[in-house]
């Protein structure tokens, strides 16, 4: 498993780089004792693996800049790409001036994986119009807006899908968004509106991915965010990593019908991601609380399988 004795381990997310898997993950030191303050004391790691089992631990790559800025307090969630042989790495950030209650994404570059440099101040994009919530909204904790998935647009250029939220009067459980922006370069970021909305208040960590003829987004989210459509038609709730399905990558979204693909209550397995392998897919995610207290490692991977009918399911090793 992915793990290091004096941090706790949480979202990760992985790229490939021919030879190696990379991890990139949110750590935080155990010495805080609570890892409920690991939100706030944050830095991203890096590993690297043959088999996605066996890891050399890289060290920290990754950190909030030094204040004032705006993203001085937290670099959490994000995803990374290459492109023109440049790596690409789109992060979750927010400042201590905002008490880290409204999130923006931000932009960095690397040669190897490992070494860092911010495009300009780092700031990519910012949500600026409706539907989307603008500001902290005072029935939720946060102005949401991070997990930044970057992928190749069909069309030419790039897409950018992440988690946010939408204004309005409803169930706030029924908020929940998947973002969408688009880049001619992966410099420039115009907001589009959300590819999907609804069933949870949020839909945390997305990642779109092409399975056999059919396109999925993965997305997370805790069994006290589902709405009272979700817990209806997919129920009962439940916390862990469920996924939308569509033909094309630009939608229509829907959710995946039958059972949530990976989450209990306790939550034993959260942010999970799906990784292509030789060898099939593998989902890894963070141990959350399967014993009633935080773990904070990165469990061995499970396989996935895609059935007849091209849905998901997990086959627990």
């Amino acid at each position: 498993m992915l793990a290091l004795p004096d941090k706790w381990i949480w979202d990760s997310w992985y790229a490939h780089d021919g030879d190696l898997y990379h991890a990139f993950f949110l750590q935080a030191p155990k010495s805080l004792d609570d890892p409920e303050l690991r939100h706030w004391n944050v830095s991203i790691g890096h590993a690297t693996s043959p088999d996605l089992t066996n890891w050399n631990h890289l060290g920290t790559c990754f950190q909030p800049a030094d204040g004032p800025a705006w993203d001085d307090y937290t670099t959490w969630t994000g995803s990374v790409v290459r492109h023109d042989g440049t790596w690409h790495l789109f992060y979750t950030g927010t400042s201590r001036a905002e008490d880290g209650l409204m999130q923006r994404i931000g932009h960095a570059t690397s040669p190897d994986l490992h070494t860092w440099q911010r495009v300009g101040d780092g700031q990519c994009l910012d949500v600026t119009r409706a539907p989307y919530e603008l500001t902290k909204p005072p029935d939720w904790h946060d102005r949401a807006l991070r997990d930044p998935w970057v992928m190749p647009d069909p069309q030419g250029g790039w897409l950018m899908v992440f988690t946010a939220r939408t204004a309005g009067t409803q169930d706030t459980n029924a908020r929940g968004a998947i973002g969408l922006a688009t880049s001619p370069d992966l410099d420039t970021w115009t907001l589009q509106d959300p590819i999907f909305i609804g069933g949870f208040g949020q839909l945390e960590v997305p990642q779109v991915l092409q399975i056999s003829e059919r396109w999925i987004c993965l997305f997370c989210t805790g069994k006290d965010h589902w709405s009272a459509d979700a817990i209806a038609a997919h129920g009962p709730a439940v916390t862990g990593t469920h996924y939308l399905i569509a033909d094309d990558r630009r939608g229509p979204w829907a959710i995946a019908p039958g059972p949530f693909l990976d989450g209990s209550d306790p939550c034993k397995r959260y942010a999970a991601r799906l990784v292509e392998t030789p060898d099939g897919l593998r989902l890894l995610g963070f141990a959350d609380r399967p014993q009633g207290r935080f773990e904070g490692f990165v469990t061995d991977p499970d396989p996935v399988d895609i059935g007849p009918d091209g849905l998901l399911s997990v086959r627990i090793q």
